[in-house]
């Protein structure tokens, strides 16, 4: 299994931050491994989208992905895989989990960014070891990028 974890404090409220993770285009400014999106559909507190994902140290393009993200409001995002009959090619490939959880600190939000994957055992030998060695920087990369952001929305304005 595979997994990368950043934490960072962000001049925000909870709900700000989890707002611009749940809108996944704006989203992909900040996370290259975030591709082209085919659509994104919106109900609340629920995202799905279709899109061709760029994994970390892994040769593009990849095939098209559906993932889902369910928000708790003020707390977090959870992304995973939509299940089949969608992406049948992924969920037999890995098992995906991602989460944005925030909680309320002086200073602003402090921001849990997590991403898994448990790959199947068939391409787990070729891919973990790429996924270990590029997801971390990747992960530390899409959350400075997303506080700079979030902390420069009020300048624009």
């Amino acid at each position: 299994m595979v997994e990368a974890r950043v934490q960072k404090i962000m001049a925000c409220t909870p709900d700000e931050f989890l707002e611009f993770a749940m809108d996944v285009e704006c989203y992909a400014g900040v996370d290259d491994k975030l591709g082209p999106f085919d659509w994104v559909r919106r109900d609340g507190n629920f995202v799905q989208f279709k899109f061709r994902p760029a994994m970390p140290g892994l040769p593009s393009p990849a095939p098209k992905m559906v993932a889902q993200g369910i928000l708790t409001p003020g707390r977090r995002v959870d992304v995973s895989l939509a299940a089949l009959p969608q992406n049948k090619l992924w969920n037999r490939v890995m098992k995906f989990n991602a989460s944005f959880a925030c909680e309320p600190v002086d200073s602003g939000t402090l921001v849990t960014r997590i991403m898994a994957a448990e790959l199947n055992p068939i391409v787990r030998w070729l891919v973990e070891p790429i996924l270990q060695r590029n997801l971390p920087g990747s992960i530390e990369a899409e959350i400075e990028q997303a506080k700079v952001y979030i902390e420069n929305l009020d300048k624009e304005i």
